[in-house]
């Protein structure tokens, strides 16, 4: 038994690396899409309008805001990850990191700057393959679209949209960066996500992720870690 729980958590530590750098490269698209000045995406346009108007960086109103969905997604049922912990604390850790290193600056040229904006969606669809590959829980956005879904009982599309519309409406009201960029990404982030998810082999349809509850139950030796994975 006591050799069954150590297998498992060697197992779980394996996944880790991926699971950081998803966030990492989620952190580098939306430092990305800020820095390419063409207008972030919907929950970019949101954070950033949220920051101008308080002392809190990009990445610490990021850990907020995800705190407050993570309550309002539990509150409807869905249980959290530690991965879905670990995204809300990590992207906004990392975005604050990178960004006071200095190394990204708004290129002068109209192409620079469609190339960082690339960049950036590019990134978010492959931190999303990394992140969520290893199972341990969707981000916080994610799960308040999956908790609204089952409690509206609308489809996915319509509230995906809705929240959407909703936070970039509130984000350029309080000056966030609104522009094409953001019909860009809109429009193309979803291919990207796909695009990572076909080359990485990854089909989420398949896969059931694992909450906190169920990932102290492995790490404790009372659940088994393959029978999570179905």
């Amino acid at each position: 038994m006591i050799k069954e729980i150590k297998e498992q958590r060697i197992q779980v530590m394996k996944q880790m690396p991926s699971l950081f750098f998803g966030f990492f490269l989620y952190a580098i698209g939306i430092l990305s899409s800020l820095y390419a000045d063409l207008g972030m995406s919907p929950w970019g346009v949101f954070h950033m309008g949220v920051a101008n108007l308080t002392p809190f960086t990009l990445g610490q109103i990021t850990q907020l805001v995800g705190v407050v969905i993570l309550c309002v997604a539990y509150a409807m049922g869905e249980v959290p990850g530690i991965g879905s912990i670990f995204n809300m604390i990590f992207i906004g850790l990392f975005i604050d990191l990178i960004d006071a290193s200095g190394i990204f600056f708004t290129p002068e040229l109209l192409i620079g700057r469609i190339i960082m904006l690339s960049v950036g969606i590019v990134a978010s669809g492959w931190a999303s393959y990394f992140y969520l590959r290893v199972h341990f829980g969707a981000g916080p956005r994610d799960g308040l679209m999956e908790g609204l879904v089952k409690k509206l009982q609308k489809p996915v599309w319509l509230i995906r949209g809705v929240m959407e519309c909703t936070v970039v409406i509130i984000g350029y009201f309080l000056g966030g960066p609104l522009g094409i960029g953001t019909i860009i990404t809109a429009l193309t982030i979803g291919f990207s996500v796909e695009f990572a998810f076909k080359v990485g082999k990854y089909n989420p349809k398949e896969i059931k992720h694992i909450n906190c509850f169920q990932m102290f139950g492995i790490l404790t030796g009372k659940k088994l870690l393959k029978q999570t994975n179905h």
